[in-house]
This record gives C-alpha cells, sequence and structure tokens, in this order.
C-alpha cells in the first residue's frame, strides 16, 4: 500500500550532494522536495510556492561556523511569511547557538550529518506544526472578519451620505420592535437589502427571512403560493404545500412588490394580517401564524389610493414605519464607495488585478443620471471588469454608447438613420424617467408588459 504523502518542504544548503541524499530520502514521505544551492533564490522561491517546512543551512560560503549567514535567511523568511515554519541545520552546532536559534523564530535545530529517522521525526512535528499555525491563523481571520461585521450593522448596504445615514438611523430605530415596514423607492436602490438589514438586526435573526416577489405571481396562484393549498384543492395540487406566510413563521416575511396585487386580493391580505392566520386553499381550517411583515414597492402607493388602485385600510396596515430609499442620483457623494465594492468583488470573482476606478471615471459617474440605480451601476462595473486589460478602471471602460445623456443618444440615432435597437434604448428611458422608475406605468405607456420590459431591461443593461 502506497504511503499517504503530505507536506511540501524546501532545503537550502551548499553542499550540492547533501542535498541530492536528502531529496532522494525526503521525497519518499513528503508531497514535495525542493532544493537549492543559493539562498539569495529564498524570497524567489517563497513568492511561487508556499512550503510548509524550510530547511536551512545556517553556513554558507562565509563566515563559515558562526551561523550568522542562518540567523540572517531566517530574518528574511519570517519577513516574508511570519507563520513560516524553519528548521536550521549545521555541523557545527551547540547549545548555544540552537538557544539562539529557537529565539530567533525557528521551530528546531539538526545537526550535519543527521540521523534519516531522528531528521524524518524532526520533519514531521514540523508540519504538524505548520497546520496548526494556518489553523490558527485562519479562525484569526474569520474572528478579525466576525468583529467587522459586528461593527458594521449593515454590512451589506454601501453609503456614507446624508440621506443613506437617515435610513440607517431609521432601520436601527425599527429593527428591535415588531411594527411592519412598507420601503419604497425605484428599482436598482436596493430594498430587499433593506428587508434583510431589519430582520438581521432583529429580535427574529434566528428565525426564516422568507422572500416573496408579488410581481411575478400570478392571480391564479396568489392564494395558493401565500397561503398554502390542500393536496386535490386544483389541478395541480399534488400534495399538501405551506404557504410563504405559513414558512416564515416566528421569522420575517418580505413581500416585494407589494404595489402590483390585484384589487380584489388586497382584501384577502389584509384579513389575513389583521387576523394573524392563513387558511390553505381547499380547507376551511385556520392556521396561525407570527410574522414581522416588510414590505417594498416601486410604485406610488399614496397616489393610487387616491385613483382607487390600492386600499387605504391595506396601506394603513403596512407602513407602520415607512423608508424611502433614495434614487442613485440623489446620493452621489456614495459612488466612489460603491465602486470601490463592486470592484473589488468582481476582481475577485473573475480573478483581474483592477485596483479601483480612476478619478476621471468617477467624475463621470457623478454626472450620469444611473435611471437603474445601484443595479445598473453593479453590471456596469461588472462588465467593466470583465473586459477591461487596465489596473486602473478608465471612462472608456464602463460608459458605452448606453451611457450617453438622451439628448447626445438621439442626435447619434438621427446620424445612424434611427437604428430600431438605440431608438427603443430612448424609448424605455424616456418612460422610466416619466414615471420615476415605475416599471408597471412605463410598461403600459410603451405598450409592453412587465415581463417584456424587464427582459428588454436585461438586454440593454438598463
Amino acid at each position: 500500500m502506497k504511503e499517504n504523502r503530505s507536506g511540501k518542504l524546501l532545503i537550502i544548503d551548499d553542499n550540492e550532494d547533501l542535498l541530492k541524499a536528502a531529496k532522494i530520502f525526503l521525497k519518499r514521505h513528503f508531497e514535495q522536495v525542493d532544493t537549492e544551492t543559493n539562498p539569495g533564490l529564498l524570497p524567489i522561491l517563497m513568492v511561487n510556492e508556499q512550503y510548509d517546512v524550510i530547511l536551512l543551512d545556517m553556513n554558507f560560503t562565509k563566515d563559515v561556523s558562526s551561523g550568522q549567514e542562518g540567523f540572517y535567511w531566517l530574518d528574511r523568511i519570517l519577513e516574508i511569511d511570519s507563520s513560516a515554519v524553519v528548521v536550521l541545520i549545521t555541523a557545527y552546532g551547540d547549545v548555544t547557538t540552537a538557544v539562539k536559534a529557537i529565539k530567533e523564530g525557528a521551530t528546531d535545530f539538526v545537526l550535519k550529518p543527521w540521523e534519516n529517522e531522528k531528521l524524518l521525526a524532526t520533519l514531521h512535528a514540523a508540519l504538524k506544526l505548520r497546520k496548526s499555525k494556518i489553523e490558527v491563523n485562519q479562525l484569526k481571520d474569520q474572528q478579525q472578519q466576525l468583529l467587522q461585521d459586528m461593527d458594521r450593522k449593515f454590512k451589506d448596504i454601501i453609503g456614507h451620505s446624508a440621506s443613506m445615514q437617515k435610513v440607517f438611523d431609521t432601520i436601527e430605530r425599527v429593527a428591535a420592535t415588531d411594527a411592519n415596514v412598507l420601503i419604497l423607492g425605484e428599482n436598482g436602490t436596493g430594498k430587499e437589502l433593506i428587508a434583510r438589514a431589519i430582520h438581521r438586526n432583529s429580535k427574529r435573526h434566528r428565525e426564516a427571512f422568507v422572500g416573496v416577489d408579488l410581481g411575478s405571481i400570478t392571480s391564479s396562484l396568489f392564494e395558493s403560493e401565500l397561503f398554502g393549498h390542500k393536496k386535490g384543492a386544483f389541478t395541480d395540487a399534488k400534495e399538501d404545500r405551506a404557504g410563504r406566510f405559513e414558512q416564515a413563521n416566528k421569522g420575517t416575511l418580505f413581500l416585494d412588490e407589494i404595489g402590483n396585487i390585484p384589487m380584489a386580493l388586497q382584501a384577502k391580505l389584509l384579513a389575513t394580517l389583521q387576523n394573524r392566520e392563513v387558511t390553505r386553499v381547499g380547507t376551511n381550517k385556520p392556521i396561525p401564524v407570527n410574522i414581522r411583515l416588510v414590505s417594498a414597492t416601486n410604485m406610488a402607493l399614496h397616489t393610487m389610493v387616491h385613483e382607487h388602485k390600492f386600499r387605504q385600510d391595506l396601506l394603513y396596515r403596512l407602513n407602520t414605519i415607512e423608508i424611502v430609499l433614495p434614487p442613485l442620483r440623489e446620493r452621489m457623494e456614495d459612488i466612489p464607495l460603491l465602486a470601490d465594492h463592486f470592484i473589488e468583488m468582481y476582481s475577485k470573482k473573475y480573478q483581474k488585478d483592477i485596483r479601483k476606478a480612476g478619478e476621471a471615471l468617477i467624475k463621470r459617474m457623478q454626472k450620469y443620471h444611473w435611471p437603474g440605480n445601484i443595479r445598473e451601476l453593479q453590471h456596469s462595473i461588472e462588465r467593466a471588469v470583465i473586459m477591461s486589460s487596465r489596473n486602473v478602471l478608465q471612462p472608456e471602460d464602463l460608459f458605452t454608447q448606453n451611457h450617453l445623456a438622451p439628448e447626445k443618444q438621439e442626435e447619434l440615432v438621427s446620424l445612424e438613420h434611427l437604428n430600431i435597437e438605440d431608438v427603443e434604448k430612448i424609448l424605455i428611458r424616456k418612460a422610466l424617467q416619466k414615471h420615476n422608475g415605475h416599471i408597471t406605468r412605463a410598461a403600459e405607456e410603451l405598450g409592453l408588459t412587465r415581463s417584456s420590459l424587464y427582459r428588454r431591461l436585461e438586454r440593454y443593461g438598463l
């Protein structure tokens, strides 16, 4: 049976015969054994490979008995990697030198000529120490990250503008209560992140956070999706199923796109919230639920109430506390922070060495209207990181014809003899601007369904 080998060793010694003999013996016991006669190559070797144990001679071509060269290179090794495990070797070892070597940071000390079994035992012990050091460092990193996360209550939400500080203050005040919260804001402003922050800082944070996109649920499936159903209640009901209210019991229920609920179904939602119980489709048995409700929409619910498109009593039930998220164009001072965040995120994801956005790009971003808000900024930076070959992003990496001012786009379209896609993008932008990002109204004006408009927004990166 072949022995399992692990561990990467590097041996530095000016005696080539010793290196050959050591490699022949040790490569049977370790995954990788590299040798080198020139200690000056240590920095390069350590950059190119992460060694578990470095076996280092204390004396090279000069000053052959004091061990000073070994101590010098020991310091350099630990300077490069503070968790490196180094075993020093010498033909002139004594207790004084050994004690000094350990004090300087060496793990152990062996004499030449060595006994193979003793050398092997020393290296295995050193390898275990290396693994322990790595585990300790990982735990320290995790602890540091946890402490940072604890210090940053709203770690997923980027912003230091006055408008965002007001949002943070509201979250902090309301999170610990069970008050219903209504989050208002244009598409792409981060309404779900706010909902999750409220849950994470609430007394229910150990329970489920259940989100529902009401804009994607058809009227026929609305009751089943939210309240559940009994097997056989309708054609496709092949088994009993809990609805989202039951799934969120004791936790937080997030109803996104709340403004899209048809009037006929608003009464059923209101009754559920008032009675704090649900009745599955196909049964008459009420099931008590205990949820904290957070809702969100990009629609003007107060206007819809006056237009008799949304129940006033339901609105009062939803908005005990109201949080209004500012669009990105009203918090331009947050652009540099957001840009750094997304550049770091996508540089790691796509393994690119992109460090930041250049000053010219930041200025250009702060002049742009961002109709798609943070979602548009995020997608734009992701595309720029993928396509750019620079270390610092420039305006031309991120801004294409899609990001020209509307009047410039119209001018460009006329020059290109009315390219259909450009015209469509302009019309969509104008409709969104006219209705303040209100998807349903923009879709109606354009003669599109909501899903068709969403597909075009995704296609054009709007």
